[in-house]
């Protein structure tokens, strides 16, 4: 008798034909300069998006971790899911300054006098910082459904964000988002205990 419904085959073959066909549509450039990797508006723009993924990114670890806290009897099933979201972060944090003959940061094009600072006004080395504890539910399956609903929105936020960006940092969201989606359907339906 053949199942019905999503399976963890489906799931992730869909997840990867959505990112493939995100990447196809980010292909196409413009003559603005901003498709230049070299330009100040390029690594402005990159940097500003790296900048809004990773916090998508340590949202969603901040989540893993009030969960974990709450229900300490889930370790074992979140746990490996919460270290790959923490390798997220990492990858995706802007890299640090490249450093002068002195030891000093040296200033890269695109910076000016004054603090670089996202669109949304907060300074671009500022990735993180605890915000308020994100709320958990008593219930463990609720709090895990719950964490599987943050799982598809930090993947929905990287797949809107990769169509803005260039090729290696696409790719890059485009693997989030398909880890995410495998996530949100581990949480959900590939490992009920």
């Amino acid at each position: 008798m053949r199942r019905t419904g999503t399976t963890r085959r489906g799931a992730l073959l869909a997840a990867g034909a959505t990112a493939g066909g995100l990447l196809t549509a980010c292909s196409g450039g413009d003559d603005d300069g901003a498709d230049d990797p070299g330009s100040a508006a390029a690594v402005r723009a990159e940097k500003a998006l790296r900048v809004r993924s990773t916090r998508t990114s340590r949202e969603l670890l901040r989540q893993y971790d009030a969960v974990l806290e709450l229900h300490p009897d889930q370790a074992t099933r979140l746990t490996p899911l919460r270290h790959s979201v923490a390798l997220h972060v990492t990858a995706l944090s802007p890299p640090p300054p490249e450093k002068d003959g002195s030891g000093k940061p040296k200033p890269s094009p695109s910076e000016s006098a004054s603090a670089s600072a996202s669109p949304d006004g907060a300074p671009v080395g500022d990735v993180g910082g605890a915000g308020p504890t994100p709320f958990v539910p008593a219930d463990p399956g609720k709090a895990v459904r719950e964490l599987a609903a943050a799982e598809r929105r930090s993947a929905d936020a990287h797949a809107e964000a990769l169509v803005h960006a260039p090729p290696e940092l696409a790719r890059l969201l485009a693997s989030l988002a398909a880890a995410g989606a495998a996530h949100a359907y581990l949480l959900t339906k590939g490992s009920s205990s």
